[in-house]
């Protein structure tokens, strides 16, 4: 596949030079959400290349790389912004998991918390290179096909989902004004995710020798990405990808295995065996059988990329050690 390399192209003709080949040294870079599982790794690997990372974090900053905002906040978000003058922002933060109770929650954070985020970004004299927003490939809905692109037109199912298409398309009244990318992630998991999703409680249930584990449908296929590839995409996309202002990119690893196959594998890397019962609070109707995303836009611009096997991932979250060790 042939991979692009565009000219850049700053919004509103102002002084905003592109990330393409650029090194970190002198960037400063703002990152939404530092504390939760996705910015941990992608600190990490900023800093690796020699970039400063400031959090924008809920609650008291801990440290000299963090600085206190609530998203909900307008004023509190513009302060914070006007104090660190970023020239690259990643705005992680928001309420991820889809079960959450509170639905207003998800588009006052999801939605006006971006609003008020960009709102400050805007009132910048020196705006940021770039700025990279986490949508969510929930956003796609439950499509009537097996692998989604991005020309698959959205249609939301939850509040959720909702509030990140509305936020996206908020973010596109932006694009004049500001350099905005758009990722997509599908599924993606590691050492530190929280419990309460799919993968680490199965991972859990073996790890503490469970006898018994309640799922739904087993046969259902998802596309599961290892943390540290998303992380890795998103920081290309930062810092190294050529023209993608006002693009949106799945993040995915185009493939896709059932619940039955990772069940299968981890008790091959454990040598334990549970029994599974299928609760029927699980099990979703009209749930679509296999879905899996087209990475073929994001490799068009990164170039080729060859995913951590489901394997490695699942042998590496039984090990439970250190979330920021290199890939292999």
């Amino acid at each position: 596949m042939e991979t692009r390399t565009l000219k850049k192209s700053c919004p509103n003709g102002r002084a905003c030079s592109g990330g393409s080949g650029s090194s970190p040294a002198g960037q400063t870079i703002l990152v939404s959400g530092l504390r939760g599982f996705t910015g941990q790794y992608l600190a990490s690997s900023l800093r690796a290349r020699g970039a400063q990372i400031i959090g924008l974090v809920q609650g008291d900053a801990q440290n000299a790389d963090e600085i206190s905002a609530d998203l909900t906040d307008a004023a509190s978000v513009k302060a914070a912004v006007t104090q660190v003058q970023p020239t690259h922002v990643v705005h992680l933060a928001g309420l991820a998991f889809v079960g959450h109770g509170d639905a207003q929650a998800f588009y006052a954070v999801n939605l006006f918390g971006t609003l008020h985020l960009l709102e400050a970004l805007n009132t910048l004299k020196t705006p940021p290179r770039r700025i990279l927003l986490a949508s969510s490939a929930n956003v796609y809905g439950t499509p009537a096909v097996e692998v989604i692109d991005e020309s698959i037109c959205p249609a939301p199912v939850n509040h959720y989902a909702c509030s990140k298409l509305a936020m996206e398309h908020m973010a596109h009244t932006w694009l004049d004004k500001l350099p905005i990318v758009i990722t997509r992630p599908f599924n993606y998991t590691g050492v530190g995710q929280d419990d309460k999703f799919l993968i680490p409680k199965i991972v859990n249930h073996f790890k503490r020798r469970a006898p018994y584990i309640e799922l739904g449908n087993l046969d259902v296929s998802r596309d599961f990405s290892d943390v540290r590839d998303v992380v890795e995409r998103y920081v290309h996309l930062l810092l190294d990808a050529e023209d993608v202002a006002g693009q949106t990119f799945n993040v995915c690893s185009g493939q896709a295995h059932s619940l039955r196959e990772i069940m299968a594998l981890i008790e091959q890397l454990s040598g334990h065996s549970l029994d599974v019962r299928v609760n029927p609070a699980f099990v979703r109707a009209n749930e679509v059988p296999r879905l899996l995303g087209s990475a073929a836009r994001l490799q068009q611009y990164l170039g080729l990329f060859s995913p951590i096997p489901m394997k490695q991932t699942l042998r590496w979250m039984l090990d439970g050690r250190s979330r920021l060790l290199p890939r292999f």
